[in-house]
């Protein structure tokens, strides 16, 4: 079937892009399957991140299907969209609902895009992961697919005012090599596996990043542990 809404909409997105000269570097883009069902998991830092994270697979050719709240497609300009665009809609109290059609499109070859810490990460850093990204990897026979972006946060996150006047700011993105989802494994011990990985490229992401913050009143959108103003972390992050 063809695609009458996803590609125009990146377009509007890589016209906003080039407006607001941002500085992309992608590494990793070829770990992207050419073809076949893969469930994208990365990390969570803002509002845009599944359009970056989507822009990660370009180069291969693949569009993602990301889950998310269904509050945004009941809105009438996104909902719309996000239908148009085949997302998937997560009823956070009715979760299998969105399990099930998740592992069709997977078993279908699309890649199927997740936030495994389920919220944005007001601290900048990993949360614990859920383990239905891997689960439904493993149901459907499918790799997963890590990927870690940086500077995200920096255009539109929570408790901030979006700023999406803001000029060439970096925006960093890692992707891993897939990692097979074998069912005989454990979904907690593969989630924290996965989970490790996304850490080591955002790890890698952070390093590679050109900015630091100007002064004091811009270090908010730096992780404590470096040396940034960002909130501390819950006591518990860990998988």
């Amino acid at each position: 079937m063809a695609e009458l809404v996803y590609p125009p909409v990146i377009g509007v997105a890589r016209t906003m892009f080039k407006a607001l000269d941002l500085r992309f570097d992608i590494a990793g883009s070829e770990h992207v399957p050419r073809a076949g069902g893969a469930v994208l998991v990365s990390n969570h830092i803002g509002y845009l991140d599944f359009v970056f994270a989507g822009m990660a697979c370009r180069p291969a050719k693949r569009l993602v299907r990301f889950m998310a709240k269904d509050s945004v497609f009941r809105h009438r300009v996104s909902g719309p969209l996000m239908r148009g665009m085949k997302h998937i809609p997560v009823d956070r109290t009715a979760g299998l609902e969105a399990f099930e059609p998740a592992v069709r499109a997977l078993r279908s070859g699309e890649i199927v895009g997740v936030f495994p810490e389920a919220t944005i990460s007001e601290s900048f850093t990993l949360g614990k992961f859920k383990t239905g990204a891997v689960r439904m990897a493993q149901q459907a026979g499918v790799p997963v697919l890590p990927v870690a972006l940086w500077g995200t946060q920096r255009l539109w996150t929570k408790g901030r005012k979006r700023d999406l006047g803001r000029n060439h700011v970096p925006i960093t993105i890692r992707v891993g090599e897939p990692i097979a989802a074998e069912p005989s494994q454990p979904a907690l011990a593969l989630t924290r596996r996965v989970r490790a990985r996304v850490q080591e490229l955002l790890e890698a992401a952070q390093g590679a990043y050109p900015d630091k913050p100007k002064g004091p009143d811009d270090a908010w959108w730096l992780p404590a542990h470096l040396g940034g103003t960002a909130p501390l972390p819950p006591a518990k992050s860990g998988s």
